[in-house]
This record gives structure tokens, C-alpha cells and sequence, in this order.
């Protein structure tokens, strides 16, 4: 086949795609090919253009548990929101350290006040007693003022406050760290209970499929005349159950699936694949490596103290409010009658200063009532500290025995699967050779679904355990 005939079949063939029939066609589209002409081009163009505008589907994107953290940490609301005040608390400590710093501000006014108009002829001599303007709050008819003016005020309320954002910010560092924390067992429990699920829904698959394989056996040995009626009706009971726990276990998987998508992604996408590691559990250290790095380690432990001396400076600050309080300020640049650097001579530009002191004499009592207040802070937060710390040492040993137990009980529980599933095959034979009954078949099947699920739980339950110990400890 040549070029012409190549495009000639390309050419009918993006005919055919959109719509046009090649009968009084073909006549002009072989004078059109063999002339050379790039209507074939335009046409093979066009076909590749469709299939290029047709998606692609591609393979789902396969997510490890490090994976669901990271993207877990863009899109969960809470983990962001505790970033967010994070982000808030250290600008409130920008704000208030300015606050201890001179502000500088440049001011410009002009103020115009009405004059009295010429003098009276008896004042020509001598101005005592005649008024020069009409209004003598200004100091002339024309005032014009632009001066910079440098602040700054001390008080201990100010520095109390300067401490108090920096004890604030310290508690909102340590709420995000339990956010991380609390955000990495929300996505452990979600990533592996999907794991899970579809380990049971091929577990349930499995047990669907043993039930029926029993079932053809019990109506083959029924059919021989070596069993009853009454074993083939249990086996297709069994039968029948089992694809109910396999519906159930599809249904699972699916809640399982779409509640880890609505952590991992924005946009809501269920197209993805969980990589199942727990075959390789991580080792556990030692309870007094766990307790040294509780007491290290711990946010809990951190908000609560970063409170206390937030109480305390709050105490301060109430204090502040009973002291005096003093404030300069320096002025620099020009308040004369004309804006102009010179007057005839004389230099407008200057300085002045202004230095107060605030003395509180009486407030109706409110001064007093805000320290009794930030006092009843102060004694909460440090009730709040000591139960801290002792719901620390509670928690430790809790989740690291919690965790002990289900790495001791995974062992057992794999031997288990194991045994199950020998018992379920030698129960089997020994049913088919007539030395067993269909309800030693039944629950030798029902063992072997729940010593395999229990194994999958147990194995899932490690992960948590340890995620909820490392809420405590940090990494380990």
C-alpha cells in the first residue's frame, strides 16, 4: 500500500467520525490525494485531535500512610485552623513588642483663627487692654504646624503584655503540635481501616467461595446418598450467609474508602490505592524511654504551662493598672505663622517636649475587680497544670500497655489464622470421607473468617496504639 492509499483510508476514515458518507466522495477525495493537496493533512489532523481530546484514564494514585499525612495536613479544617492561631499568636507578639518600642509619626495642620480686624484709634499707643484677635485659643491668626512627633510610653501593664503574648504564643505552638499529633492517629485509623476493610472484603470473598465449593459437595454426597437433605439446606444457609457478610464487607470498604478521601483530597477523588505495610510493624522502646520522653515531650504538658505564665503575666498587667503610668513625647519640625523654614531672619524649625505622668486616684473599683479576676485565672491555670501533668503519667503507661498488648497479641494471633485455616481443611476432608458433620464444617468455616479478621484488627490496632502513644511522646 503506498502514501496515497495510506492517506486515502486515513482521510474516509475521519469522514466517518464526523458524520459525512464517502459515496460521491470518493471521486474528489482521490483527485484531492493524488493532486497532492493537504485536505488528507487537515483530515488526519482532525483524527488525532480526537483522540487526543479523548481522557486518558490512568492508573489510580497509590498513596502510603506518609502520603495520606502529608496531603491530610493541606486539606484537613481543624489541623489548619490550629495553624492558623499559630499564625495569629505570633503576630499578636509582633504587636505587642512594638507597643514597648517609640512610634514616630509626622504631623501637618494648619489653623486658621478670625482677627479683630485695625486697631482702635486709642490702642495706637499702647495695646494694653485691646484684643489682637477675636479667638485666643491659638497663638495667631495663622498657625501652621508640621512637626514630627517620636513616643513612647512605659508602664508595666505594656511590658506585662509583651510577656503574656509570648507565653501566648508558646501554648499555640503547642496546640499545633497537638493537632500534628492528633491529625496523624485521625488519618492512621482512617488509612488502615480502609487496609482493613479490604482485607475483609477479601477474606469474605474467600469464605463466599469455600461456602459454595461445600455446598456443590454436600448436593454431590447428597446425590450418592451419603448425606441427608438437611446438610445440603445448612450448606446453602452457610452459602447464603456469606454473601450477606460479603455485601456488608463491600459496603465496608466504601464507607472505609470515601471517609479517607474526604481527609486526602480537595476535590473529593476516590480513584486512589492504600499500600498495605502491615506486615512490617515498627519496634516499641521501653516504657522508661516512653516516660523520659513523655515528660519531654509532651504538648499537653507545654499548653498547660505556657497558660500558667500567660495567668501570671496577666496578674502583672491587673497590677499595671494600679501603678502610674508615664509617657514622652518629642516634637520636632515647625509650629510658626508661616510655612516657611525662615521669617525674616529668624529659624521657624524647632523642638519641644512633653513628658506625663498618669496617676489612677479612682476607678469605681474596676482596677481592682480586673486583678481579683486575672487571679482567679492564675489559680485555674494552675489547677489545670498539675492535673496535666498527672493525666500525663495516667496516659503513658495506658497507651504504651495498650500497645505491649497488641504487638504480644499479634503472634497468637496469627497462629491462630494458621490453625483456622488447617482446622477448616482437615474438618473438610474428614466431612467428605463421613467422620464429620455439616455443623463442624459450618463453624470450622465461621472460625476461620474470624481468626483471619481478628489477625487484620489486631494488626491495625498496633498502629493506632503506638499513634496514640506517639501523641504523648513525639517520634520514636
Amino acid at each position: 500500500m503506498n502514501t496515497h492509499s495510506i492517506n486515502f483510508v486515513t482521510a474516509t476514515k475521519a469522514f466517518s467520525q464526523i458524520g459525512i458518507r464517502s459515496g460521491p466522495l470518493i471521486f474528489i477525495l482521490v483527485l484531492l490525494l493524488v493532486g497532492g493537496s493537504s485536505f488528507a493533512q487537515v483530515a488526519i489532523s482532525s483524527e488525532s485531535s480526537g483522540a487526543s481530546a479523548t481522557p486518558a484514564t490512568g492508573a489510580p494514585v497509590t498513596i502510603t500512610l506518609q502520603d495520606a499525612l502529608q496531603r491530610a495536613r493541606v486539606n484537613d479544617p481543624q489541623y489548619r485552623s490550629a495553624i492558623t492561631d499559630l499564625g495569629l499568636a505570633r503576630e499578636d507578639r509582633v504587636q505587642a513588642r512594638a507597643g514597648l518600642l517609640p512610634g514616630v509619626n509626622y504631623n501637618n495642620s494648619f489653623i486658621y483663627t478670625q482677627g479683630t480686624g485695625a486697631l482702635p484709634l486709642n490702642c495706637a499707643s499702647s495695646t494694653l487692654g485691646c484684643p489682637t484677635t477675636r479667638f485666643i485659643a491659638n497663638n495667631g491668626v495663622h498657625e501652621y504646624i508640621s512637626q514630627a512627633n517620636v513616643h513612647e510610653a512605659f508602664s508595666l501593664t505594656t511590658f506585662a503584655d509583651y510577656r503574656r503574648s509570648s507565653a501566648a504564643l508558646a501554648q499555640a505552638r503547642a496546640k499545633s503540635e497537638i493537632a500534628t499529633r492528633g491529625l496523624v492517629v485521625t488519618v492512621t485509623q482512617s488509612y488502615y481501616g480502609l487496609v482493613i476493610s479490604q482485607r475483609k472484603y477479601a477474606t469474605a470473598q474467600r469464605a463466599a467461595a469455600e461456602a459454595a465449593h461445600f455446598l456443590d459437595i454436600s448436593q454431590k454426597l447428597e446425590n450418592g446418598g451419603e448425606v441427608a437433605h438437611a446438610d445440603v439446606i445448612r450448606a446453602r444457609i452457610q452459602a447464603q450467609q456469606q454473601q450477606r457478610d460479603l455485601q456488608e464487607a463491600q459496603l465496608g470498604m466504601e464507607r472505609s474508602r470515601l471517609d479517607l478521601a474526604v481527609l486526602l483530597f480537595p476535590d473529593f477523588n476516590q480513584d486512589f490505592a492504600v499500600v498495605d505495610d502491615l506486615q512490617t510493624p515498627e519496634p516499641l522502646p521501653t516504657f522508661k524511654e516512653v516516660e523520659a520522653a513523655g515528660k519531654k515531650n509532651n504538648p499537653d504538658l507545654r499548653v498547660a504551662l505556657a497558660a500558667y505564665e500567660a495567668a501570671n503575666h496577666e496578674v502583672t498587667a491587673a497590677w499595671g493598672g494600679l501603678l502610674p503610668a508615664l509617657s514622652i513625647d518629642y516634637f520636632y519640625g515647625i509650629d510658626s505663622n508661616q510655612f516657611a523654614i525662615r521669617t525674616d531672619g529668624i529659624r521657624n524649625v524647632g523642638y519641644s517636649t512633653v513628658a506625663t505622668m498618669q496617676i489612677p486616684i479612682f476607678s469605681w473599683g474596676s482596677d481592682r475587680s480586673k486583678l481579683k479576676q486575672a487571679e482567679l485565672r492564675r489559680d485555674q491555670a494552675h489547677l489545670e497544670l498539675t492535673h496535666a501533668q498527672r493525666e500525663l503519667l495516667s496516659h503513658l503507661r495506658q497507651f504504651y500497655r495498650e500497645a505491649e498488648t497488641a504487638r504480644f497479641e499479634m503472634e497468637s494471633l496469627a497462629s491462630s489464622a494458621e490453625l483456622a485455616a488447617d482446622n477448616m481443611r482437615l474438618t473438610t476432608l474428614r466431612y467428605q470421607a463421613g467422620e464429620s458433620t455439616v455443623l463442624e464444617v459450618v463453624d470450622a468455616q465461621n472460625t476461620l473468617t474470624q481468626a483471619r479478621n481478628a489477625y487484620d484488627d489486631g494488626q491495625a490496632r498496633f498502629r493506632v496504639a503506638v499513634a496514640n502513644l506517639q501523641t504523648l511522646t513525639g517520634n520514636f
